[in-house]
């Protein structure tokens, strides 16, 4: 089953959160998890859908409003989706897409973007399968603040 997340599923959510920032290589870091997603479900900052199973949190899924200006609609970035891996190969990761893309439809949005690594053979093989199109007709550039 999935569902919107809201406060109570904090401390689960939270864990699940940790165990996705450890696969990209991050320190683990529970309780700024939860600080982290408190602050992104009381804000409104993002969209957060949640795979349950037996009543435990197994999935989740993250997304961010952008806008298109040339469509002059709102877009989704899809920016984090994790599957605890006790959980995989269940259906939970196309759940919770397909989820997003009620979320999409129901705010007329014009769909969702994603970025996933060339070497992320399981998402490599999902996205596609989920109706998802390879965008390789543009450069892909990053700046990131050195602070």
């Amino acid at each position: 089953m999935t569902r919107k997340a809201d406060n109570q599923d904090l401390k689960q959510l939270a864990e699940l959160f940790n165990q996705y920032r450890i696969f990209y290589h991050k320190e683990s870091d529970i309780p700024a998890a939860e600080n982290f997603l408190r602050e992104r479900i009381e804000n409104k900052d993002s969209e957060i859908f949640v795979a349950e199973n037996e009543e435990k949190l197994v999935g989740f899924v993250q997304l961010y409003p952008l806008f298109s200006s040339t469509r002059m609609k709102k877009y989704w970035l899809l920016n984090d989706l994790y599957v605890n891996e006790n959980h995989r190969g269940k259906g939970f990761s196309k759940e919770l897409i397909e989820i997003s893309k009620a979320l999409t439809k129901s705010t007329n949005a014009c769909g969702i973007l994603l970025e996933t690594g060339k070497s992320n053979d399981i998402g490599n093989q999902l996205y596609p399968s989920c109706g998802f199109e390879i965008y390789d007709e543009v450069n892909f550039y990053e700046w990131t603040n050195p602070e």
